[in-house]
């Protein structure tokens, strides 16, 4: 039994209290997982190449389980960074039915994709703690981690649309990354530095951003990765992000035929 010396505040031991626990089902950390089985059992992915994907989910979500000493806050943002990875990875299972005519259109179908399956994802994580609001800030940057990663991707396609690179595609979805986050924390930053009266240094709140950032594009390397290497998801990707084909190589003319004098 507990007990604790109060002084003069009350007594010492008090009446015992009973307090049943119960194991918390762990069905809801599994709905991610059954909603990618169900992906794969779609038509189009049935194809041995589409259970890659488990690779780079596998990839990021071991960065989550690194034995790291991190304050709670961190520990709410992992759980952001993995709900992102099975967000991704519907994205990458849906490309064929997410692909439109049009690119502004198919740019909001990867960003209703993305957000459903991340917000799956995270809202199953978090359990019993729906309850309090304590996860209602998470969850806006989850939002915001959904639009960057969409902009980003959506951008870095348009710039790669004639000519199709993996490497080309990382560099500038890592640079629109940047761009994104720089552009959406500014107005955050200007307010902060008037409320500071000019205090408020640049690297105490840009570093962070980067940093940002740089874990946002580390979520999609893996991905990016696997549409380089695998022609089944690479012609994906190109489908998702219209990708214009190659020419094919000019025809030459034949030269007309000689006689030859025998």
């Amino acid at each position: 039994m507990a007990s604790a010396d109060l002084g003069g505040l009350g007594a010492k031991t008090g009446p015992p209290s009973a307090y049943n626990w119960v194991l918390p089902s762990v069905a809801p950390l599994l709905l991610p997982w059954l909603a990618l089985l169900a992906l794969l059992a779609m038509k189009p992915n049935r194809n041995g190449a589409a259970w890659l994907i488990w690779l780079p989910v596998g990839c990021a979500l071991a960065i989550t389980l690194l034995p790291l000493t991190l304050p709670s806050v961190f520990d709410s943002l992992l759980d952001v960074f993995a709900a992102l990875v099975f967000g991704v990875a519907a994205v990458w299972l849906l490309s064929t039915y997410l692909r439109r005519p049009h690119r502004l259109v198919t740019f909001f179908c990867i960003l209703f994709a993305l957000a459903g399956f991340s917000l799956l994802a995270f809202v199953s994580k978090q359990g019993a703690n729906l309850l309090d609001l304590e996860w209602l800030p998470f969850a806006i940057v989850l939002g915001v981690g959904v639009l960057t990663s969409t902009v980003a991707l959506s951008l870095g396609g348009w710039i790669c649309r004639r000519r199709f690179r993996p490497v080309g595609l990382c560099v500038w979805m890592l640079v629109s990354l940047l761009a994104v986050w720089v552009a959406i924390s500014a107005p955050f930053f200007i307010f902060a530095l008037i409320a500071s009266g000019n205090q408020l240094p640049w690297s105490e709140f840009f570093i962070p951003v980067f940093g940002i950032a740089v874990g946002n594009f580390a979520l999609l390397l893996p991905f990016l990765i696997l549409s380089s290497a695998s022609p089944f998801f690479c012609a994906r990707l190109k489908s998702l992000l219209h990708v214009q084909p190659a020419a094919p190589p000019p025809l030459h003319e034949l030269a007309p035929a000689t006689n030859v004098p025998t």
